[in-house]
């Protein structure tokens, strides 16, 4: 208790939670793209239920890597080496992720782009639907949530001040989870970008795996500009609906 009372007092403690919430939140950006966009393939009954579950999950899974830090931090010791490059878990982990979410980008944007009917294990059944979603969630809230424990480890070494981050940090992707959706779903050029996203931050996770770092700053600049161009072009094309109705009124009076 006491030592909980000191860190309250201490200002550098309340910088490192500020810093560490914002960190989190918007490394849990990639975390809540991929459960909406999974989320919603969904029947409409189950869809709340599966995202809630999925963000209840990653924060499961983080809570439970942090109570292992030890053991988190021994992930990083080399395993083998193969062309002057030593392999930890970390690696592994990252490139098996990386490999997931580029195929899974990569079958989703197959199937919004291609107009033939195929099978979708996504639709082959309810039951078979939800657990599906829920195993691909847990299996990328793993890789998020290691990349998430091991940033919190990197800038602090107070692990309440990690855990105050984390449950933070979920709590606002749950408050922002089902809005997300909602806006992927009534915006299909949206969902295009955020696969796109997806693609992307699979590969940085692969070169990531084989030690070539790219830094998250530049990621997420890419995707606040694309973001933007989005934006501006939906804001376009509302414009011109506006014109085309004023034009046919004007028409119809006539």
């Amino acid at each position: 208790m006491d030592s909980l009372v000191q860190l309250a007092a201490d200002p550098h403690a309340w910088a490192a939670l500020a810093t560490l919430i914002v960190m989190e939140v918007v490394l849990g950006i990639d975390n809540l793209i991929f459960v909406s966009i999974l989320t919603n393939r969904l029947p409409a009954h189950q869809q709340e239920s599966a995202r809630r579950i999925g963000i209840g999950l990653a924060l499961g899974l983080r809570l439970a890597l942090l109570g292992t830090i030890a053991w988190i931090v021994q992930l990083t010791q080399p395993l083998f080496a193969i062309g002057g490059h030593a392999f930890s878990w970390r690696d592994l982990i990252l490139i098996a992720g990386g490999f997931f979410l580029v195929w899974k980008a990569t079958r989703e944007i197959h199937h919004n782009v291609d107009t033939g009917p195929e099978p979708d294990l996504l639709q082959e059944g309810i039951k078979v639907a939800f657990s599906v979603a829920i195993v691909q969630i847990i299996a990328l809230d793993l890789v998020f949530s290691l990349d998430s424990i091991l940033t919190a480890i990197g800038m602090t070494d107070d692990v309440p001040v990690m855990v105050i981050a984390v449950v933070v940090a979920v709590l606002v992707m749950l408050a922002a989870v089902n809005p997300l959706s909602a806006f992927l779903k009534d915006n299909p050029t949206i969902v295009m970008l955020a696969l796109g996203f997806l693609l992307m931050i699979g590969m940085v996770l692969i070169a990531d795996g084989f030690g070539v770092h790219v830094p998250k700053g530049y990621i997420y600049a890419a995707m606040a500009f694309s973001a933007a161009v989005e934006a501006l072009n939906m804001l376009s094309r509302r414009a011109r609906k506006k014109r085309e109705a004023a034009r046919r009124a004007m028409d119809a009076v006539s």
